[in-house]
């Protein structure tokens, strides 16, 4: 594991490049949120993320977060976001554990959060797999208006989320989905402002195509521990 002062110092550099992406497509530093992708970090990582500044930590795996945030309690202001795929039976732990789940994926899902959490409803987001790779989960673009029209009673649907395929040339999976939060958000009427989409690879070029919210690990804890 990286040193706290490592931590801190990798975490300036991915800020001050979040930044310069912000800065080059017109938009303030301020409007992309930044989510430590802390899967397989231990508390102490995570602790000295917090220390250095980060507030908001995205975890895959349903019962490491909840784990890890019953060891770290101190940690009040932190946000926790779920990038990982939900299974139906981790739905009543997730909603205990996470702020906001980036991966709907289906009508019954949303029913099942519906049902565990009565209010407020759970704000997520709907994960695309706009390659339609069979090893990711999320929909199809074309499936993303019905599934909006089905859960949008059930759950707070705020933006959308992707994993691009891997690609020389992320850039058009990035405007893709812009495009498509844009249409799905003037055929439904809702304001799907939050765009997930960009990691350490890549998320420069997220952002410039209008991200509000990237997914970082690797740059500021390094490597994941075996």
């Amino acid at each position: 594991m990286l040193s706290g002062n490592e931590i801190a110092t990798r975490l300036g550099e991915v800020r001050d490049r979040i930044a310069h992406a912000a800065a080059r497509s017109r938009r303030s530093r301020d409007a992309v949120r930044l989510v430590l992708a802390s899967k397989t970090q231990g508390a102490a990582a995570v602790r000295a993320a917090h220390a250095a500044g980060a507030r908001d930590f995205g975890e895959n795996y349903v019962q490491e977060a909840a784990d890890k945030r019953a060891e770290l309690t101190e940690l009040r202001d932190a946000r926790w976001h779920l990038i990982g795929h939900l299974q139906s039976n981790k739905v009543a732990l997730a909603i205990r554990t996470f702020d906001t789940i980036q991966t709907l994926d289906s009508a019954r899902l949303a029913n099942t959060i519906a049902r565990l959490r009565l209010s407020p409803p759970m704000p997520v987001l709907i994960e695309i797999n706009l390659g339609e790779e069979v090893s990711k989960s999320g929909i199809r673009a074309r499936e993303a208006a019905a599934l909006i029209d089905a859960a949008r009673d059930k759950v707070e649907i705020i933006g959308l989320m992707t994993i691009p395929p891997h690609s020389d040339d992320p850039r058009r999976y990035f405007a893709e989905l812009r495009m498509l939060r844009d249409r799905l958000a003037a055929s439904s009427g809702l304001a799907l402002s939050e765009l997930s989409m960009g990691m350490t690879e890549d998320f420069e070029v997220a952002i410039e195509e209008g991200a509000t919210t990237v997914r970082v690990g690797r740059a500021v804890f390094g490597e994941r521990p075996l």
